[in-house]
């Protein structure tokens, strides 16, 4: 296999060995959308072990954790390392109009779906307008 030097790629590794020392917890990417009277949040988490994954409620607060472990092999000389491991983590501040007792999560195909669904309060409803004509109607 043939491969050619590029002297910003090794710098590149480098920072990011240095920067990995560090051991920070890892962002994880996420699609958050609402789907009717329900919020949907998808976080990418490729080869973590489901047994990882903590998905905490505190008051408002949601915190989504995961943990995905160094693929330790010995003997080998790494051409390309870009999969990082560690702790990954994703915190989310939830308003009012959600139904926290409803929470929801799910772990598939390197994949975590959380679903929030929407409090009743803050689902859309029609308000019922009075108006003094018709109220004087009524009464007479």
């Amino acid at each position: 296999m043939a491969m050619s030097f590029d002297p910003f790629s090794q710098l590149d590794r480098f920072a990011a060995s240095v920067l990995d020392s560090v051991r920070a917890p890892r962002l994880m990417p996420v699609d958050l959308f609402r789907d009717g009277e329900r919020y949907v949040l998808h976080a990418d988490l490729p080869g973590v072990d489901p047994g990882s994954i903590d998905v905490d409620l505190d008051g408002a607060q949601l915190t989504l954790r995961a943990q995905r472990t160094a693929d330790n092999q010995e003997g080998v000389r790494w051409l390309a390392r870009e999969r990082g491991a560690g702790t990954f983590l994703r915190q989310f501040t939830l308003g009012d109009g959600v139904d926290l007792e409803g929470i929801s999560a799910s772990y598939e195909s390197g994949v975590l779906s959380v679903i929030i669904p929407v409090s009743e309060r803050a689902k859309p409803r029609k308000i019922e307008i009075e108006s003094r004509e018709h109220r004087q109607s009524i009464d007479a």
